[in-house]
């Protein structure tokens, strides 16, 4: 019996290996082989050793239990074979049917039904190799991590775990199910210790209030915080982002887009695209900037509005678009420009503030001060504050017919001009036109210009042309012929015509 405990004792001491750091092989151990075995053989031909029947030993605190135990010296190989059992230190536990130790490359090889568990994680998985010099465990055929303390579960094909460091690395069909999340992974790697997961390739999130999509990044299981990089998104009931990069922040309910950020509010059926973006859900919050755009479907036509920076804010069911700093408005009915555009769901107004300019078919209407009553996709009213003009073309670059005053209240018809109203110091100025006909065809000849004033004045407009004028009191004015009108009468106060600046497309409301 002594012969065969002293052959066993080296036999014995590295089967505990799989599970000892290099640090503790170094050391001198003792090895205590308990009672229990039934048999103890040597074959001499084979230079086999075998411990059948309720093997157990104990090594540095460490015990093993199994059916039975091979071992050849020669190549430092054990081999231990049903109801495998390894309690190390009282801290962790593995089991399997059958456990394969090579000595000499420090690396086990588990089968059979694997279990390690420790007091945070239990693994399960059909087979498991384990590498002692790197510390490092992993299984190829699937398997699954389950915490003991919150009750995670990550599942996939290949796994590789750190028990000293506690960190994982999966890759295919990787699925991670905890408390109101769920990830689908292609790689994920998962630091325990942090509760954060960083991902490559297609990767699925899904929380209590939010569908999340990325190709890299990395996410916080606990607190929510993540930064998904390439084709990201998050959507949620009311909301949609991507971009770039989104960087999360669930527990503040903010997120910050970068890069070809798109953005959906449906409580607004609003879109906005920008270069950078930040919502957030506590403040009812969004703003984004950079090549900033926000589109509006309407009925029969698309409204966009660019500007340096594009505010939102909301307030039971109210929303407010605020576009700062150069901005300016398209749509094929109508087009504005002026530093800073306001538009507000309730009023269904949009505002335009510093020397703001609107173009509806031929007609350019400023002022000092504009708003626009639209529904949908029709303009209803524009009125003009201070310094307030509409300049109609009759022939390009050299007349104009001219309303001009301190407020004038347009009024549109199928997003067609058909009235203004003009009070204080009203002006017009308009050319008498006559159809000539000449060789089967009709022309208009101008015979005169219109030069006429009044506090107020009612003007009625067809085509671009005034077709009638009601005068609150009595006007003052002259008619000029053609030919004996005076260049300084073509023209209103401080005339300027814009029409280069006029937006012609979506596209032209990003360029210079």
């Amino acid at each position: 019996m002594i012969v065969y405990l002293n052959i066993f004792k080296s036999a014995l001491l590295i089967s505990a290996l799989f599970l000892a750091s290099n640090q503790t092989i170094a050391q001198k151990d003792i090895l205590e082989l308990l009672p229990g075995s039934e048999t103890l053989e040597y074959d001499d031909a084979t230079g086999v050793h075998r411990l059948i029947g309720n093997v157990n030993f104990t090594y540095q605190g460490n015990v093993m239990y199994c059916d039975s135990a091979h071992y050849i010296e020669r190549l430092k190989s054990l081999k231990a074979y049903g109801k495998v059992h390894v309690n190390k230190q009282d801290t962790l536990n593995l089991y399997c049917d059958s456990l394969h130790y090579n000595g000499r490359t420090e690396k086990s090889k588990l089968w059979g039904n694997v279990r390690v568990i420790n007091n945070e994680y239990k693994i399960t998985t059909d087979t498991l190799e384990y590498d002692t010099g790197k510390s490092q465990a992993f299984y190829r055929h699937g398997g699954k991590v389950v915490s003991t303390l919150t009750q995670e579960v990550l599942t996939s094909r290949i796994g590789y775990f750190y028990p000293e460091s506690k960190n994982f690395f999966f890759s295919k069909n990787v699925d991670y199910k905890g408390k109101d999340l769920f990830i689908q992974a292609d790689t994920l790697q998962y630091l325990y210790s942090q509760k954060k997961t960083f991902f490559h390739g297609e990767t699925y999130i899904q929380t209590k209030d939010a569908n999340i999509y990325c190709e890299s990044g990395w996410y916080n299981t606990d607190t929510g915080e993540g930064s998904l990089i390439q084709n990201a998104y998050i959507s949620r009931e009311t909301d949609y982002i991507a971009g770039d990069t989104l960087i999360s922040y669930s527990e503040e309910g903010v997120s910050i887009g970068l890069g070809n950020v798109y953005y959906r509010d449906s409580t607004q059926d609003i879109l906005f695209n920008g270069d950078y973006a930040y919502t957030s859900d506590s403040l009812n919050y969004s703003f984004l900037t950079g090549h900033a755009i926000a589109t509006k479907i309407m009925t029969d036509d698309t409204l966009y509005i660019h500007a340096d920076t594009l505010f939102v804010t909301s307030s039971d069911s109210i929303n407010v678009m605020k576009a700062y700093h150069e901005a300016k408005l398209y749509s094929t009915k109508v087009q504005c420009l002026a530093d800073s555009i306001i538009y507000s769901s309730e009023s269904d107004v949009i505002e335009l503030y510093s020397n703001p300019i609107v173009w509806s078919n031929d007609a350019e209407l400023k002022g000092a001060f504009i708003n626009m009553h639209v529904t949908d996709s029709i303009i209803h009213r524009v009125n003009i504050y201070e310094n307030s003009s509409i300049l109609m073309e009759v022939e390009p670059e050299l007349y104009y017919n001219q309303i001009a005053g301190k407020t004038i209240i347009a009024s549109f018809k199928d997003n067609t001009l058909y009235q203004a109203r003009v009070s204080g110091n009203a002006i017009t100025l308009f050319y008498a036109e006559e159809e000539v006909k000449t060789d089967s065809m009709l022309t208009k000849k101008h015979l005169g210009m219109n030069r006429l004033y009044s506090s107020s004045l009612r003007i009625d407009i067809d085509s671009n042309e005034i077709i009638g004028i009601n005068y609150i009191q009595d006007p003052d004015g002259v008619f000029y012929p053609m030919e004996e009108i005076r260049e300084e009468e073509k023209f209103i106060e401080n005339f300027e015509w814009k029409q280069a600046l006029r937006p012609k497309s979506k596209k032209a409301l990003l360029e210079d």
